[in-house]
């Protein structure tokens, strides 16, 4: 052979060899795509398992202000407008479109038509009056329960709500008694998600069992303690959702809801553990989420009970707490060191206050001045499962335990299940109490007036654990609320906060940036800064 054709040769060779390979990967690209395609086909009729530490309070939204009770109702309710994915912007849904008056007491709102409610029914502006009367009215036959959220944040009845009446079919007019500056991002809150009038009338006082909205999923079971279970919506007005189920699973243990993720016998897990970190990170068949942080975990001091009636005291056991240890020790530094009952990325939030050191001879000392120089007992209550704002909270109150105890304070630990927890606390029963805040939209009113009203420390409504009460406070509470200034609302916000941080209510302790964790096949899960998703656009690829 000619010693010049032997280069020809090779490169027609290698020419051959690279077709060959490309039109491998076009047919293997090809195959995959149609396996791809049948998957996302066989996939729409799939169940999305979520694992979570806490079983929901009840499932109708409006008399509850329990989150776990809000990540299954956001999915079968829907409100009028609801928060964008920034948390920031109030966007449609039940109504199209909304004008407000100049001086913001009066709002219409535009409905959606050609919408049903999951038992047939009509949504239109009749049924969204229907609503309304039975939150806020005390005397309509309907209004049987605590409608926490209604009263937290209207003020009950009469409160800022004057009216609410039908203009046409499906436009709404609600006339309010004084300018509410978040009025809006009030309403997009999942506890006033419109329900069907005619489920009402029909299960009463059990409604909370039998949920009927018009959202992407329809309730099918709720096996307490263990199970809720959801199914698609086929005539979702906004497409029908990627999985054909849901189940919301109780897992209690960290360990154990990480160990069923990595099983795949749940898809989502939520509240796991700072620790778990790196674990799923090395995990190739995990993803791990970082929700974004919203939120508060504080300690609630009940100040109409002795000795915690005693601004002295109170400052004592904000002095006897290291924070940056306990962040260290417990929360494996995924915290902040809380200065104030709401989180630095908000607007309003005075980065000028000056925190409590951690100084246990200062707090012996103001115990003294106080009367206390040998200290006294307490007890300190925890609920037995993770929250986003305290994922280990036995730990949490060991940890407080031993810092207390450092300064004579004798604390005796006890535990509650959740539910049972939450209704004590709001009675007032606990003298110190672990709880926490996670926001439900991105305004200070959220935070501060739900926690520091004196309107919000009613024995069994009470959001406001701490049974603080201040008539300044109050004062500048409603000025805040009432005013669109952004810069004058700020400035009514800091001078608040200082004032707080001087009368001590409660102990501010952290803000947490919760950790979740999802299989890979979960595709279009996206966890929101309040704690609470929607999951029609969540899908589940073959692994």
């Amino acid at each position: 052979m000619n010693k010049y054709n032997k280069p020809l040769i090779i490169y027609f060779t290698l020419i051959l060899i690279v077709a060959f390979i490309f039109g491998s990967m076009e047919n293997e690209n090809e195959r995959k795509g149609q396996i791809m395609s049948s998957g996302n086909k066989h996939n729409t009729e799939r169940k999305l398992v979520v694992g979570r530490a806490n079983d929901s309070v009840t499932l109708d939204p409006s008399c509850t202000t329990e989150i776990d009770s809000f990540k299954v109702t956001v999915n079968i309710l829907e409100t009028l407008v609801k928060c964008g994915i920034d948390g920031n912007q109030i966007v449609p849904c039940l109504a199209e479109s909304w004008t407000s008056s100049e001086d913001g007491l009066n709002w219409v709102f535009k409905l959606r038509q050609g919408i049903q409610f999951h038992d047939g029914t009509a949504f239109n502006a009749s049924a969204v009056v229907f609503n309304f009367n039975r939150w806020m009215d005390v005397y309509n036959p309907y209004h049987d329960g605590p409608f926490s959220y209604w009263n937290y944040i209207f003020g009950g009845f009469p409160g800022l709500v004057k009216s609410v009446r039908a203009l046409t079919n499906y436009s709404v007019e609600i006339k309010l008694n004084k300018p509410f500056a978040p009025f809006l991002n009030a309403l997009a809150m999942p506890t006033f998600g419109i329900s069907s009038p005619e489920a009402v009338r029909k299960y009463g006082k059990d409604l909370s069992e039998h949920p009927v909205g018009t959202g992407p999923f329809i309730f099918e079971s709720w096996e307490h303690k263990k199970s809720i279970v959801l199914i698609r919506n086929e005539r979702y007005w906004n497409g029908i959702a990627k999985v054909k189920e849901v189940e919301f699973k109780v897992i209690p243990s960290n360990k154990d809801r990480l160990e069923e993720l990595r099983q795949d016998l749940i898809h989502i897990a939520d509240y796991l553990s700072p620790e778990d970190i790196a674990s799923i990170r090395y995990d190739p068949n995990l993803y791990l989420h970082f929700r974004p942080g919203f939120n508060v975990g504080y300690m609630a001091i009940n100040n109409e009970k002795a000795p915690f009636n005693n601004r002295k005291v109170r400052v004592a056991i904000n002095h006897a707490i290291d924070k940056e240890k306990l962040i260290n020790d417990v929360f494996d530094n995924l915290a902040k060191p809380a200065k104030t009952l709401m989180p630095p990325s908000l607007w309003g939030y005075n980065g000028n206050l000056e925190a409590y050191e951690f100084n246990p001879e200062k707090s012996r000392q103001l115990l003294t001045e106080a009367g206390y120089p040998n200290g006294f007992k307490t007890t300190l209550w925890v609920m037995n499962a993770s929250r986003e704002y305290l994922p280990k909270p036995i730990e949490t109150a060991k940890f407080i335990k031993e810092s207390l105890g450092q300064v004579n304070i004798d604390v005796e630990i006890r535990v509650f299940n959740w539910d049972e927890y939450l209704t004590r606390i709001q009675n007032g029963e606990h003298e110190i109490a672990l709880i926490g805040w996670t926001g439900d939209y991105a305004d200070p009113d959220n935070f501060l007036y739900t926690m520091l009203a004196s309107e919000n420390a009613k024995q069994g409504l009470a959001g406001n654990y701490s049974f603080y009460r201040s008539r300044e406070a109050d004062q500048l509470l409603a000025q805040a609320r009432q005013t669109t200034n952004l810069v004058f609302r700020r400035s009514l916000y800091s001078r608040l906060q200082e004032m707080v941080n001087y009368d001590a209510p409660s102990v501010p302790l952290v803000h947490t940036t919760p950790v979740l964790a999802a299989r890979l096949s979960v595709k279009g899960y996206t966890p929101h800064m309040t704690g609470v998703e929607s999951l029609e656009q969540v899908s589940l690829d073959l692994e």
